[in-house]
């Protein structure tokens, strides 16, 4: 009988909760701490009451000391693989849920037949972590030893191109036929494929395309800060020169995933000191970027970053200040705070990164982990920070941006398949082999689609160095 596979994967990290998946026939509870678990289910039609019905219902609750936290859905059809309704049918549902002391952050790949070395089977990831709004005010309490000791002994949770949470910009400017002919410049294979339809029916799918292919983020910064982010890369530059004339948007600086706009960085800043603000023993490290910026979207002066930087600021009426790379690298975590210099922000700093864009371009991680394999003390050596970019870019591959264009959907995105596949071998080898790099060097771990299993084991390697 026709059946749909789903593959589940979960991390906790709060005694007292589980996580109850469910499919017709079967219940399957998994509730052990810090463990990453990888289980198969099966929506079979043997299960599935009627002759006539072929619709399954998978589902996953989780509970604390019994009580239900929250309860998600889809409903699958077992002929066509094809999500029918529910509560995680598209991306955009599927935002973390945050209660004051657990956060649980959850996504879901709605699989096509595996083409292009994709998943044939759904692909469902779920963590259980705590609230860490304030994690660094725990670890590193005002006044305790741990306080005094450098910042750059931290090992700090990451996110991948924050500002590429939402479609709200560049739906407003796809409308119009301008940023799908600058793609099709941009992306030889986009172009390549957009050549062979109408230009209606490009327009017409354009939007789940970009969403299929540059959304790497689907919650909001505040909730991204509360599952315990505390390093971010931002890429602000104003609208391309093709579309900025005719203002489909303000005339401000967005974050920009080559010529698409994400987050206005205005709003990033605001977001963040506002947090600073709420959190007074939290630290936030930003870095300005513009690599894969095209430069027909114009960057901004260093005048223009003084003038944004300084009105966000001005917001905190003198709780927070900014702070530079030098402060991040030699000044202790209690001076930062006395110093009120909790927003740490620099512009292309020379860190050591695992990312190479053969490595990253992976469907199963094992390129990351090879990448991760070969850090040493001599790589890490004079540089300010090191990075660990758990993110697949699977974009990168061109069988698998074919599939994604021409099976473009805002439940399908590639970036969505391979993350839980990618984080069950890169955590874990982060959790068990962090150890071996350098101790007094500030490292994070960025990855896509920002989850409480990244957060929480960056945040017990940074328990761990500062004791």
């Amino acid at each position: 009988m026709p059946s749909k596979g789903v593959q589940c994967y979960t991390y906790i990290a709060v005694s007292g909760c589980e996580i109850e998946f469910s499919v017709p026939g079967t219940n399957l509870v998994r509730n052990q701490l810090r463990i990453f678990s990888n289980d198969h289910l099966e929506v079979d039609k043997k299960n599935i009451k009627g002759p006539f019905n072929f619709s399954g219902t998978f589902s996953f609750r989780v509970t604390q000391n019994g009580n239900q936290i929250t309860i998600q859905d889809i409903t699958i059809n077992t002929v066509t693989g094809d999500n029918e309704s529910g509560s995680m049918k598209t991306m955009g549902n599927q935002a973390s849920v945050v209660t004051n002391d657990v956060v649980i952050t959850y996504g879901f790949y709605n699989a096509g037949p595996g083409t292009a070395g994709l998943p044939s089977s759904d692909q469902c990831w779920v963590t259980v972590t705590p609230n860490y709004s304030n994690w660094m005010g725990q670890i590193a309490a005002p006044d305790s030893p741990q306080a005094g000791k450098l910042f750059s002994k931290f090992f700090l949770p990451a996110v991948h191109d924050v500002g590429m949470n939402s479609m709200q910009h560049a739906n407003a400017v796809i409308s119009s036929s301008a940023l799908v002919d600058v793609l099709v410049q941009l992306n030889p294979v986009f172009g390549e494929i957009a050549g062979m339809m109408s230009h209606d029916i490009v327009m017409h799918i354009a939007p789940n395309i970009v969403e299929g292919l540059a959304i790497t983020q689907k919650d909001t910064l505040p909730t991204i800060l509360e599952i315990g982010a505390r390093y971010f890369e931002f890429r602000p530059a104003f609208l391309h020169k093709v579309i900025r004339p005719d203002h489909p948007i303000p005339d401000v600086l967005y974050f920009s995933h080559s010529a698409i706009p994400g987050m206005a960085y205005n709003e990033f800043l605001y977001d963040v000191v506002t947090f600073l603000v709420a959190h007074p023993n939290e630290i936030v490290v930003v870095q300005l970027r513009w690599d894969g910026v095209p430069a027909d979207c114009a960057h901004p002066t260093d005048q223009e970053l003084a003038d944004y930087l300084n009105t966000a600021l001005a917001a905190s009426n003198g709780a927070v200040v900014a702070g530079s790379e030098d402060d991040m690298r030699n000044l202790t975590i209690e001076q930062l705070r006395e110093q009120r210099k909790r927003l740490i922000l620099f512009v292309n700093s020379d860190s050591f990164s695992t990312y190479t864009d053969g490595g990253n371009a992976t469907l199963n991680g094992d390129s990351i982990l090879a990448e991760f394999e070969q850090i040493s003390a001599q790589s890490q050596a004079g540089k300010p920070f090191t990075n660990l970019q758990c993110q697949a870019t699977a974009t990168n591959i061109r069988d698998v941006v074919v599939y994604s264009v021409l099976a473009a959907g805002a439940d399908n995105s590639c970036l969505m398949a391979t993350k839980p596949i990618c984080d069950s071998k890169t955590l874990p080898w982060i959790a068990a082999n962090a150890g071996r790099l350098v101790d007094g060097e500030l490292v994070v771990a960025m990855n896509d689609f920002f989850d409480g299993a990244t957060a929480d084991v960056a945040i017990e390697w940074s328990r761990q160095r500062l004791q």
